[in-house]
């Protein structure tokens, strides 16, 4: 069994170059042979900031790389249906960021050819990988706050994403992107969803409407077993970036999340204040190297994927519900 996987990532914007850089230098068992982008600049650039061998500007060059294991697919979410099904196809182990699709047709398309080659698939969603939320997990499974039955998940940006992400024929929008994560969340204390009531609108951001995007929206939801949940998602909590999450237990409740970054408070005459949270990557940095240390780990010991296909598909079918 091989000591390192050769890993080529697929999409630098900003979440690949997260993926990236940590595969490039934080991930011991794990070399990173490749990068590939459209830009031909960004990927050159970025291969010699650090030290990767090769760069490419198509996708297939990458896929087809001999001495490439594993790609990490990160390009724009109407790609990874062309790109997973052809890095399937080359028999390469895959992990794919969330959304898995745009569509619940092309998404099982997806899955089929990744059950028909027999590459290992895992998903990405680093809230699983996240101390708290694991933590709050193990303490619903020993039972601390006995039967679960009502679920608040947060999720609020600083700003607005740039309008050719916002769109949602590009990246899902709103809903599908930004509240995958907290469907995901949902179906892993609560079980599956029976049902939901979502209502939105453009309201922070007017510059959104002829892109087809929202800027808030909250998300009802009841589950298989009765119980019932709530996602709030915004992209203008302009004092930082909120994160949270709380679980209604029968004896108690659990609470997931912080808005204080820094543990300091500055009282003075003025008033009591502190700094919060001021974007993702300082959220959830420790939880984004965790999760794909899990995917190279979990294939070099072939063992079988955390996050699965059926779980993004679930997520999915909650957000074009929603």
């Amino acid at each position: 069994m091989k000591s390192r996987l050769n890993v080529g990532v697929i999409g630098l914007g900003r979440m690949g170059r997260v993926y990236a850089e940590g595969l490039a230098h934080r991930v011991p068992n794990a070399r990173l042979v490749a990068v590939a982008d459209k830009r031909a600049e960004l990927a050159e650039s970025f291969a010699g900031d650090y030290g990767v061998p090769k760069w490419y500007t198509s996708q297939q060059d990458l896929i087809d790389d001999k001495e490439i294991d594993a790609v990490a697919v990160i390009s724009s979410t109407s790609t990874h249906g062309e790109v997973v099904i052809a890095a399937a196809s080359g028999g390469k182990a895959i992990f794919c960021e969330k959304p898995i699709s745009l569509s619940l047709a092309e998404a099982r398309d997806m899955l089929g050819v990744v059950e028909s080659t027999g590459v290992f698939f895992q998903m990405g969603f680093q809230r699983r990988f996240d101390a708290g939320y694991v933590a709050a997990k193990q303490k619903v499974e020993a039972g601390v706050i006995g039967a679960p039955v009502l679920l608040t998940s947060t999720s609020r940006d600083p700003f607005r994403p740039p309008l050719e992400f916002c769109d949602p024929n590009v990246s899902g929008g709103l809903i599908a992107d930004m509240g995958a994560h907290d469907f995901d969340v949902a179906r892993m204390f609560m079980g599956e969803v029976r049902s939901v009531y979502a209502t939105g609108g453009t309201l922070a951001y007017p510059e959104m409407k002829p892109v087809g995007d929202i800027d808030n929206a909250i998300i009802n939801m009841v589950f298989e077993n009765g119980s019932l949940g709530v996602v709030a998602l915004s992209r203008n909590a302009v004092f930082g970036y909120d994160i949270r999450a709380e679980i209604w237990g029968t004896k108690g409740s659990l609470q997931i999340g912080y808005f204080r970054e820094t543990p300091i408070l500055v009282m003075t005459q003025e008033g009591v204040t502190h700094d919060v949270v001021p974007h993702f990557m300082q959220r959830f940095e420790k939880a984004y190297l965790a999760q794909i240390q899990d995917f190279v780990d979990n294939v070099l010991d072939g063992r079988p994927p955390s996050v699965t296909g059926a779980d993004a598909v679930a997520a999915l079918r909650i957000s074009l519900a929603a």
